[in-house]
């Protein structure tokens, strides 16, 4: 019965999963048919509904209804691809940039790792897919255009990443594999705590003697407007600092080879408009040391209605 597996599934049982979403596929489909027409726009938008459901089983409160839920998550997959066919409403805009309430450091740890299994399906993509689906599902960072900024590449292979990346966690979870789970909460707090640690040091004036640490000697980092080496970084935290500029730290997500971390910048009273809002490090590793870095700064609410 789909109760049972739902539980089972909320437990950690991927093959449960599996077999809730093969029984429900032909229903999702038809759904997705009927809003979209049949073609690619509908299989894509089925497989964004399992990627959802692969990260928010533990969400539902009647199993015995979640035929409906599932049916519900497809509509609103549909719904996000024709509101990218027209300009986003004001209200819409607004919610989308404006900044989250206080984070709790705890709650965010838990939230994520809890489905220790949803982090192993991810693992098992390669580091280019799993990217786009963290920043995607699991970050601020959803709008295609603001995943192409955060990663350094066009819209439409963000498109087709994450086109293949569902295909791939969809197939993944059809297989029902058994496999034993890595503990992705210790991971997450692993780098929790490494970027806590780098952002306090920029604080104290030893952000240098940090980055020996947590960083590999030739590491890079980058943003839409160019590229540096840790001594730019260094210059320009240290310059952000002096102007008063501080961060708080509000989510972590965390595999292997990949860290994406959200932080909101809080600007001195008299310079309100020194940075953006929030700021994303997208940071890939190498042997546990960041050897890549690239920031995405979120828009201002003026800059994206006006984008």
């Amino acid at each position: 019965m789909d109760s049972d597996l739902v539980r089972a599934a909320q437990s950690g049982d991927i093959g449960a999963l599996g077999s809730l979403l093969a029984r429900h596929r032909p229903g999702m489909t038809a759904v997705a048919i009927s809003v979209l027409g049949p073609g690619p726009d509908a299989d894509d938008a089925v497989q964004e509904a399992m990627t959802v459901a692969l990260a928010r089983i533990g969400d539902v409160r009647e199993p015995g209804a979640v035929g409906g839920w599932l049916r519900q998550v497809v509509r609103n997959a549909c719904l996000t691809q024709l509101r990218a066919r027209r300009p986003l409403p004001l209200d819409e805009q607004l919610h989308a940039v404006l900044p989250s309430s206080e984070p709790d450091p705890a709650q965010a740890l838990d939230r994520h790792a809890t489905r220790e299994w949803v982090w192993r399906a991810l693992e098992e993509l390669s580091a280019p897919l799993r990217l786009v689906v963290m920043l995607r599902h699991f970050s601020g960072v959803t709008a295609y255009q603001d995943i192409a900024d955060a990663c350094g590449i066009p819209v439409g292979t963000v498109r087709s990443r994450l086109a293949k990346a569902r295909g791939q966690l969809s197939a993944s979870l059809l297989a029902t594999a058994d496999t034993s789970y890595g503990d992705v909460g210790a991971l997450t707090g692993v780098r929790w705590r490494e970027v806590s640690e780098t952002m306090d040091a920029a604080e104290r004036g030893t952000l240098a003697e940090t980055l020996t640490a947590f960083w590999t000697p030739d590491a890079r980092y980058s943003w839409s407007g160019g590229s540096g080496d840790v001594s730019s970084f260094l210059r320009g935290m240290y310059e952000d600092i002096a102007d008063g500029v501080r961060g708080r730290l509000t989510n972590v997500l965390a595999s292997q080879d990949v860290t994406v971390s959200e932080i909101d910048l809080i600007n001195p009273p008299e310079d309100p408009l020194h940075c953006p809002p929030t700021v994303v490090w997208v940071q890939h590793l190498r042997g546990g040391r960041v050897h890549d870095l690239r920031l995405f700064h979120s828009p201002r609410i003026g800059e994206a209605i006006s984008a």
